[in-house]
């Protein structure tokens, strides 16, 4: 069969040193990578965020085990995929028409201790989990949230009936009434 045999499991010695040696040049540059490029590259994801991550991920596989590809080409890469996503996170942040191309809207499910079926059923969210983001926040009954909101990276915020004040948190969130 092919692609079956002996070099299955080991081609040659250089191949094992390269891949250690490139292996940990990459990982390295990859590292000084994440920590120029800022917190935002770590943080809680939204698609776009995934997308970049992923697409490191699988520029640190490609130096690892592509033996055609240099470390500095690697680097490079690795270097751009960073550059891309600093320059569109500074021009989602500046300008709200790229903003909306690249995240989501956050998502109102709860108002006023009423759950928001269409919403929920829209986003894909269940009962429980905004059951569990209740209890995380350390309330008992859905009467006492004012708000439940699913955040761009996918995360559930709960805000206290009590605290909703004017309402100015919930100003960017779709579904928001009154």
């Amino acid at each position: 069969m092919p692609g079956y045999g002996p070099g299955m499991w080991f081609h040659t010695w250089s191949d094992i040193v390269r891949v250690l040696a490139v292996g940990t040049a990459a990982y390295l540059t990859l590292v000084v990578v994440l920590r120029l490029s800022g917190k935002r590259t770590l943080a809680k994801l939204n698609a776009f965020d995934f997308v970049v991550t992923v697409a490191l991920g699988s520029t640190l596989a490609t130096i690892l085990l592509n033996s055609t590809v240099s470390w500095a080409e690697g680097a490079a890469a690795l270097l751009a995929l960073a550059g891309l996503q600093l320059i569109v996170a500074l021009g989602a942040s500046r300008l709200p028409v790229l903003r909306g191309v690249l995240t989501a809207r956050p998502t109102l499910l709860v108002r006023d201790g009423v759950l928001l079926g269409d919403a929920m059923a829209s986003q894909r969210v269940g009962v429980a989990e905004v059951r569990q983001a209740v209890r995380t926040s350390g309330h008992g009954a859905l009467s006492a949230i004012g708000a439940v909101v699913l955040e761009t990276d996918g995360s559930l915020s709960v805000i206290p009936s009590g605290e909703v004040g004017d309402g100015w948190a919930l100003a960017d969130v779709a579904a928001r009434r009154g």
